[in-house]
């Protein structure tokens, strides 16, 4: 078996999780690296935080595989003294290219927010706010969309839904907390791996009883309380780390990229970054 080149990890990238149905402000895809360049190892990771990069040049990896975008916001320079060109120079210097699928990873199937939604035993479930809707394209029989939204197979209080979440993410100092009555028992819930306060309006359309996702701030918080309590509808909130929510789905995306360049007839080895990229290590 031979060893893909970067345009041919591309390809593959983009057959998994279409760059088409990223949003209009993101930025994904290869970012660093020479499309001609051989791979015979990646580095799979959440953030391309120094320590990752780092962690590649040690691991001698030839690509680091990111969900979160490295220069998400255009920059003017990448002089080796400043945040994101000291990353491209010390990327560019070891021979590593650097690629990322984000939004596009949220909204494909099998993607972020349905192995989210797995680990509280749903399968099937639906997108929170379809791709149509959201200006793109997909599919009647398999709709593509940010977040997912399904049904338990029984009712289960808030905060068994809760443990059973912090049971199956990785530990980390901001935990799993509720808001709302951790008491209430619940059937439809609505998730949103990575921050998701912007989604309220799609969650109480939803019909959803419960709401996970992660980095909610206090005002949107009591407000989504409030109105569900206005409209005696009883939504429980509950907001897990950002990290956590989404670095479970690479076991997915490597189980993807095996079985992917296998059928191509690629050898490649893939490695999962043992770098916790969560900022916050201590609670008091």
């Amino acid at each position: 078996m031979r060893h893909p080149k970067v345009s041919d990890c591309v390809e593959i990238f983009d057959s998994l999780w279409p760059p088409a149905l990223a949003g209009s402000w993101d930025s994904v895809g290869l970012a660093v690296g020479d499309p001609d360049a051989e791979v015979r190892s990646i580095l799979l990771a959440l953030d391309p935080m120094d320590a990752v990069i780092a962690e590649a040049v040690v691991l001698d990896a030839d690509l680091v595989f990111n969900h979160h975008p490295l220069m998400l916001k255009p920059v003017k320079s990448v002089n080796a003294a400043t945040l994101k060109g000291g990353a491209v120079h010390t990327l560019i210097s070891n021979d590593i290219a650097l690629f990322n699928a984000h939004t596009n990873a949220d909204s494909a199937r099998g993607g972020v927010s349905d192995v989210l939604i797995s680990l509280m035993g749903i399968k099937d479930a639906q997108p929170l706010a379809d791709h149509s809707t959201a200006g793109g394209s997909g599919t009647d029989s398999l709709p593509t969309g940010i977040g997912r939204v399904g049904d338990l197979d029984q009712p289960t209080p808030v905060r068994d839904l809760a443990r059973r979440l912090a049971d199956h993410l990785p530990r980390t100092t901001t935990g799993v907390r509720i808001a709302g009555d951790p008491a209430a028992t619940v059937t439809r819930v609505a998730v949103c791996g990575g921050a998701g306060d912007s989604l309220f309006e799609e969650v109480r359309a939803s019909g959803a009883d419960v709401y996970v996702t992660a980095d909610l701030r206090h005002h949107p918080a009591t407000e989504a309380l409030d109105t569900a309590n206005r409209r005696e509808s009883g939504l429980s909130l509950i907001d897990v780390s950002h990290w956590a929510s989404e670095t479970v789905w690479l076991t997915a995306a490597a189980e993807a990229l095996d079985a992917e360049f296998a059928a191509r007839g690629f050898s490649v080895s893939l490695q999962h970054s043992a770098v916790n990229t969560d900022p916050w290590v201590e609670r008091y």
